[in-house]
């Protein structure tokens, strides 16, 4: 049991940043019809920024509580990833929106491999230590063991995707993306300025990356240029996963990939003597994935609709 406890717990946490990334993705889908496969790289970005901010926090204030100076990193890393998540969709996207869905593609991938390029430029090729500040003594729950930082990060984690249901269903910004992600003619002729709809839909992909970048970061204690590419993907998985385009089923495909990481990892690799072990823990979740696709292309949440005229 206590194994099973343990297990939870990191799925949780694991999941919980792999949601906020999927949001990013389904957000955008969702209203452009487009995959931004450069959004694991904006969580770099978000992560790199954190270690610089934190870093100059230690040398100012080292007296600081270690939540306060997470909160200092994540409130600076957001701007700069809104700013850059904005570039890309003003230089690289916008002029592709009609165009065959092959291109949008295929300048994500430029879009991924520049920004990598750009960070290795910044802040080099090796791995830099994320700062330690949170205490390192765990609690202790049911027999399994979970730190201030896992505490810490559900914890945002939860508060960034309630924020972001309310934002979406409550406000008047909210009923315009739902408006767009329904149907982007009918919403303009409405009133519906889409243009600032989707800056605003990239723009709040971007401070969710952000948050995810920082909880990367500080849950593995490292940070590095080519960190974005494994997270991204997989977040992507997770949003095809809970139904892609439906916020609630990225939210769900993130917590339901992440448990499914850690209990494969962690029973199955038991019983395989270690051969499939947490070094393999990848490939449960796409076998899951592959399952449900085949089973429900649509996704979990997901609802089968016509594609747009």
């Amino acid at each position: 049991m206590d194994t099973f406890i343990q297990q939870i717990i990191n799925g949780l946490v694991l999941g919980s940043m792999y949601a906020l990334v999927a949001l990013g993705y389904t957000m955008v889908y969702g209203v452009l019809n487009l995959i931004n496969f450069a959004h694991g790289d904006v969580l770099m970005i978000g992560a790199m920024m954190a270690v610089t901010i934190l870093n100059i926090v230690q040398s100012v204030a080292p007296d600081l509580p270690g939540v306060v100076k997470i909160l200092i990193a994540i409130a600076g890393a957001i701007p700069v990833c809104i700013v850059v998540n904005i570039i890309i969709e003003r230089v690289a996207y916008r002029r592709l929106r009609n165009a065959p869905r092959l291109a949008p593609l295929i300048t994500a991938i430029g879009v991924s491999i520049l920004l990598q390029t750009f960070a290795m430029m910044i802040w080099g090729r090796s791995p830099i230590p994320f700062p330690q500040v949170m205490p390192a003594e765990p609690f202790t729950i049911g027999g399994a063991l979970i730190s201030p930082t896992q505490v810490m990060l559900l914890i945002l984690a939860t508060l960034a995707m309630v924020g972001l249901v309310l934002l979406v269903e409550k406000t008047r910004m909210g009923r315009a993306m739902r408006a767009t992600a329904e149907n982007p003619r009918v919403a303009g002729l409405m009133g519906v300025d889409s243009n600032k709809v989707i800056v605003m839909t990239f723009a709040i992909g971007a401070a969710l990356a952000a948050v995810a970048g920082v909880m990367w970061g500080a849950n593995y204690s490292s940070a590095q240029f080519a960190m974005g590419f494994v997270p991204g993907l997989k977040a992507f998985s997770a949003a095809v996963l809970g139904g892609i385009g439906n916020i609630y089923g990225a939210m769900v495909g993130g917590i339901l990939l992440g448990l499914i990481e850690s209990l494969g990892a962690g029973y199955i690799g038991d019983l395989t003597g270690g051969f499939l072990g947490s070094h393999y823990q990848d490939i449960f979740a796409f076998i899951v994935l592959i399952i449900v696709l085949t089973l429900r292309p649509s996704g979990i949440m997901g609802e089968r609709v016509a594609d747009r005229a």
